[in-house]
């Protein structure tokens, strides 16, 4: 394609941006000026943080934006991501069959009923079975088949934490606002730092702005004390809670403060201009 056309071609693209997230990746991969897929992390130093609810929560987005999405659990041992994307009685096999060769790639993934192009592979059950194992070859056919994979990391910093970054373009830290939640999240920021992970970014969730003025800290605070460029905020919401017991995608409940919150984090990811700021002070 010659320069000055193929510069018509990224002129129109991101007009289109700025418009509709989805015209615009589905055109771009179109065009072929995309090939890779971007794989991304989401950590905490701690449990309780809401994590496993924002890798469901923003994997379910992204793909209702239209990108082809892959969720992956590698909190070996404990898995539940199944439980919050409602596929656990669809998810019968796990990322071992794909590093053994039992299974390609595509065979062991399965696919949500209830969201077009998200895409599910479990972790296993048992540790044993991840001991002294490279994930290169299996996520460079994850990037053959996928726009965006999203990995659920087991908090703390153990081995299936090194196995989740190993191919990370990019992790989010998701801490809560408290203090252990903030230290831990510091903490986290600086190992995957010192792991070779440039793009580190951080949601701030479950956010009740009551607490913020007890414990006399703002948004700004935080992100200071992590050295994180901020993705997001998400509020608590009870909908959050209703959407795991009543096995319903978070997502789907419409106008539902979270759900938009993490609709936000996704288009973002997606490099959609979506501010973070309103009149001077924070939005979601």
């Amino acid at each position: 394609m010659a320069a000055p056309i193929k510069m018509q071609y990224l002129f129109i693209l991101t007009a289109i941006e700025k418009s509709c997230g989805i015209v615009y990746n589905a055109l771009y991969r179109t065009l072929g000026e995309i090939g890779m897929c971007k794989i991304i992390v989401v950590s905490s130093g701690k449990g309780g943080t809401g994590k496993t609810t924002t890798v469901a929560a923003v994997s379910s987005c992204l793909a209702m934006l239209g990108a082809r999405t892959l969720c992956m659990d590698f909190d070996i041992g404990f898995n539940n991501l199944d439980l919050y994307l409602c596929m656990s009685e669809f998810a019968v096999s796990d990322f071992t069959d794909v590093l053994e060769g039992r299974m390609e790639l595509m065979d062991a993934c399965c696919e949500s009923p209830l969201i077009p192009g998200l895409y599910f592979l479990n972790a296993p059950t048992d540790k044993k079975e991840t001991e002294n194992i490279d994930v290169a070859d299996m996520f460079a056919a994850v990037r053959e088949h996928f726009d965006y994979c999203v990995i659920d990391a087991p908090p703390g910093f153990n081995a299936g934490f090194a196995l989740a970054h190993a191919q990370a373009d990019m992790s989010i830290i998701v801490t809560n606002g408290e203090l252990p939640s903030i230290r831990d999240a510091q903490k986290t920021a600086d190992i995957i730092r010192d792991m070779g992970v440039a793009d580190i970014r951080l949601l701030i969730n479950r956010v009740r702005p009551a607490n913020f003025k007890i414990l006399q800290t703002t948004i700004d605070d935080i992100i200071d004390t992590i050295q994180a460029r901020l993705i997001g905020i998400v509020h608590e919401d009870k909908h959050v809670f209703r959407a795991l017991h009543e096995h319903k995608p978070l997502i789907l409940y419409k106008k539902r403060r979270a759900a938009y919150e993490f609709s936000n984090v996704a288009r973002r990811i997606m490099g959609e201009d979506v501010p973070l700021r309103k009149k001077g002070k924070f939005s979601s």
